[in-house]
C-alpha cells in the first residue's frame, strides 16, 4: 500500500530531469485565490504571461499555451500543420524522439525515422547532414515536416538546432521545422526566431520550475499559414481561436488559472536573474556534475562532448551493475530520486537532473548521495567525484542573486 503519510526528516531531493523542484515563491503564487477566467484581472494575467513567455522562446510571434502536458503540445504541433498521409522526417536521438514518432504513426502520418543504429544512436545528437541528404533525395517534396528533439531528456544530449535549419535550407526544401524543447526551455540556449523554427514544443515542469500541466507551441508565420490548409482533425488543439482570444488575454476554454499564477512568478524569477545568466548557471552545474562522473571513472551517456546537456547528466553503470538497483539504494538510504534509464537504456544508466531552481550546494548534496550510493551498490570508483566537483565549483567566481 502507498504510504501517503511518509514524511522522513529533511527535504526530499528530487534530482530527476523533471518534474524539477518547484520553488517556494512559485508554490505561494499558485496558492492565490482562483479568479474568474472571464474577469478583468485574469485578462491582465493572461497578457502578462503571453508576452513574458515570448522572451523565453526568443520570439516575437504567438506562443500558444495549453492546459496540458508536453505530450499534448506534441500532438498540437502535428495536427495543426499536417494532413493524413503526410510524410515527416524524424531523427532518433532517444526515448522521447521515439515516442513522438509513435504519435505521428497513430495520427495517420508517415514518419521516416532515421538515425544512427543501435545504442550509439542514443549517445549523440541530431546529424544535420543525414537530414540534408534525405531532403535532397526528396525531389517531389513529399516530406512536409522535419521533427527533432532539442534536449533529449532520456540521454543528456542537446542537439544543434541551427544546423538542422541550415540543412533544410541547403537542400532547398520547403519542409516545416518542428522542435521539441520540453526539457531544454529556460535551461539551455534556445532561439525560436533566429534558428528558423516553425513550431517549438515545450512544457512547464522542467526549466520553468512549475508542476506539470502547462504546455506550449511557439509558432512562426509559416506554421500559422500551414495550419489554414492542414487536414488532421483538431478542435481543442486548434491554434486559430486561441490566437484570436489571446489578443485580449483570454482563452476559448477554461485555462489552468493557478498554474498561470505560477508561470507569471516563474517568468519574474527567470527574467529577473537574466536568461543568459540562467544558461551560464546551468552550464556551470552541468560541468561540475560531469567532472564528478569522470572522477568516478564512469562513462557519461552522451558520448559527444560537443552536445553535452546543461539540463541533466546520464551516468552509465559498469557491466554487471543494475543502474535501477543503484537508484533504489540511493532512494531508500538518502531519500533522493534519480532518473531511470528509459527504452534501450533501461537498467544500464541513471540520470542526474541539475535544472531549474538548482545551486552549488544542492548539486553537491546530490553528488554526495550518488557517490555513497554507488559505493554501497558495489561500484568501484576510481576517485572521489565529490571532491573533484568541489574543486571545480570552488574555482569559479559566481555572484549570488538576491531578490
Amino acid at each position: 500500500m502507498l504510504k501517503l503519510d511518509f514524511h522522513p526528516a529533511g527535504r526530499h531531493f528530487l534530482q530527476i530531469p523533471g518534474p524539477s523542484p518547484v520553488p517556494d515563491r512559485i508554490l505561494r503564487a499558485m496558492s492565490y485565490p482562483t479568479i474568474d477566467h472571464r474577469g478583468p484581472e485574469f485578462g491582465e494575467l493572461g497578457l502578462k504571461v503571453l508576452e513574458g513567455i515570448k522572451q523565453i522562446f526568443k520570439t516575437v510571434h504567438p506562443v500558444v499555451i495549453y492546459p496540458a502536458s508536453g505530450t499534448g503540445a506534441w500532438e498540437a504541433a502535428l495536427c495543426n500543420t499536417l494532413s493524413s498521409g503526410d510524410e515527416v522526417l524524424m531523427f532518433e536521438t532517444g526515448h522521447f524522439a521515439t515516442l513522438w514518432q509513435k504519435m505521428a504513426l497513430s495520427l495517420g502520418l508517415k514518419p521516416q525515422f532515421i538515425g544512427r543504429p543501435g545504442i550509439e544512436g542514443w549517445r549523440g545528437g541530431v546529424d544535420a547532414q543525414m537530414i540534408e541528404d534525405h531532403l535532397r533525395a526528396d525531389g517531389g517534396h513529399r516530406i512536409k515536416a522535419v521533427c527533432v528533439v532539442h534536449n533529449e531528456t532520456s540521454t543528456g544530449v542537446t542537439s544543434d538546432i541551427a544546423s538542422v535549419r541550415k540543412a533544410i535550407d541547403a537542400a532547398g526544401h520547403p519542409a516545416l521545422l518542428l522542435v521539441d524543447t520540453i526539457s531544454g526551455l529556460a535551461s539551455a540556449d534556445y532561439r525560436h526566431d533566429e534558428w528558423g523554427v516553425d513550431v517549438t514544443v515545450s512544457g512547464s515542469q522542467k526549466g520553468l520550475m512549475l508542476p506539470p500541466g502547462i504546455s506550449f507551441n511557439a509558432l512562426s508565420p509559416k506554421a500559422i499559414e500551414a495550419s489554414k490548409s492542414a487536414g488532421l482533425p483538431r478542435s481543442f488543439w486548434a491554434w486559430d481561436e486561441i490566437i484570436e482570444m489571446n489578443k485580449t488575454g483570454y482563452w476559448p476554454y477554461t485555462p489552468n488559472t493557478n498554474l498561470l499564477y505560477g508561470l507569471s512568478e516563474a517568468l519574474d524569477m527567470i527574467l529577473g536573474e537574466g536568461l543568459d545568466n540562467v544558461f551560464i548557471r546551468h552550464n556551470r552545474l552541468a560541468k561540475a556534475c560531469r567532472t564528478a562522473v569522470t572522477a568516478w571513472g564512469l562513462d557519461i551517456q552522451c558520448a559527444d562532448p560537443s552536445v553535452y546537456s546543461p539540463v541533466l547528466t546520464g551516468v552509465m553503470t559498469p557491466e554487471g551493475i543494475d543502474a535501477d538497483q543503484v537508484r533504489k539504494t540511493i532512494y531508500e538510504r538518502f531519500d533522493m530520486s534519480l532518473g531511470t534509464g528509459l527504452g534501450k537504456m533501461k537498467g544500464r544508466m541513471f540520470r542526474i537532473g541539475h535544472l531549474g531552481d538548482c545551486n552549488d550546494l544542492m548539486l553537491m548534496a546530490t553528488l554526495t548521495g550518488c557517490e555513497m550510493g554507488l559505493q554501497m551498490a558495489g561500484v568501484k570508483l576510481q576517485s572521489s567525484g565529490v571532491l573533484a566537483a568541489m574543486d571545480y565549483l570552488g574555482g569559479q567566481s559566481v555572484p549570488l542573486r538576491r531578490d
